[in-house]
């Protein structure tokens, strides 16, 4: 039996954590996942995998097989890549993950073009404002706004946004319009909680920056949750613009101290760093791009 069968199936039953799992992923049958598990270990003379009716676990041999298996893979994977990129043909399963709100406003409708253009594409995208392992999840691709950590990855530049500070025009005629940060005191924060500062809040004005300490009424781990309210007249709001550009545009919210800038988020793709980009994410990045790059948040 070809060797390279067994591993791929070897480790398709380790990452699913079942042989049903990796039969479905493998296009082949239960009994067939099973026989090839066999064969692998009566050919080693080894067991990899400890089954009960439960779980699957590794021994000590199935550990370090997996792992060299893993690697062994992913060269193969990068060979096939490297040549078929030089055809420019666009072909299998592309895994993407994407934040939520941004993925349903501005994403969404990009979808059905890429696949229209690349039928030999597969898309498997999942919407997450969790920080994702880009490697260890299997992702091909992942779109995420902010200001990138340093990592392996490797990261294009589609758009940027900005943070914006605003309001309903109903609140502000009712509690006054803030002219400084440190008049933010007196007015009721509606506040997205992951920011990295937390309810520390830097601007850049007139007289250089200046960072202030706000007592939110209300935090939301969603930018949306957070729109909502101020949409609501319940209080003031820093969103990027990418969510809240079209009610600035229509009037609902108002922009407060455009003297003030908050800080810019730049939108990025991010995938794995291989000497030899696939066909498939090579079109996407340049079919997102092509779409995010101008647009006017």
């Amino acid at each position: 039996m070809d060797r390279f069968n067994e591993m791929r199936v070897f480790v398709a039953i380790v990452e699913r954590g079942s042989f049903i799992g990796a039969a479905d992923d493998l296009g082949l049958s239960k009994a067939a996942v099973s026989r090839l598990l066999a064969d692998l270990e009566k050919r080693l003379g080894v067991r990899l995998l400890n089954r009960t009716t439960r779980r699957l676990s590794f021994t000590g041999e199935g550990e370090t097989f997996y792992q060299r298996c893993k690697t062994l893979l992913a060269e193969v994977e990068e060979a096939e890549a490297e040549i078929t990129a030089r055809t420019g043909e666009a072909r299998g399963l592309l895994k993407v993950n994407v934040p939520v709100t941004f993925g349903l406003l501005h994403l969404a409708p990009l979808w059905g073009p890429f696949m229209a253009q690349n039928p030999a594409v597969t898309l498997d995208i999942t919407l997450s404002d969790r920080l994702v392992d880009v490697v260890e999840e299997g992702y091909d691709l992942v779109v995420r706004i902010g200001r990138l950590r340093s990592s392996s990855l490797i990261s294009r530049l589609l758009s940027t946004t900005r943070m914006a500070l605003c309001a309903s025009p109903k609140y502000l005629d009712e509690h006054g319009r803030p002219t400084h940060p440190s008049e933010l005191a007196g007015h009721a924060i509606l506040s997205y909680s992951l920011f990295s500062t937390g309810d520390q809040w830097t601007f850049t004005g007139p007289d250089g920056p200046v960072t202030i300490v706000v007592a939110p009424r209300m935090r939301s781990n969603s930018g949306d949750t957070c729109r909502y309210a101020a949409l609501q007249h319940q209080g003031i709001i820093l969103q990027p613009t990418v969510l809240i550009g079209d009610d600035l545009r229509s009037g609902a919210l108002e922009e407060i101290m455009p003297a003030y800038r908050s800080f810019d988020m730049g939108i990025h793709a991010l995938y794995p760093s291989r000497r030899h980009v696939s066909p498939k994410v090579r079109i996407l990045i340049d079919h997102l791009h092509q779409a995010l790059a101008d647009r006017a948040w």
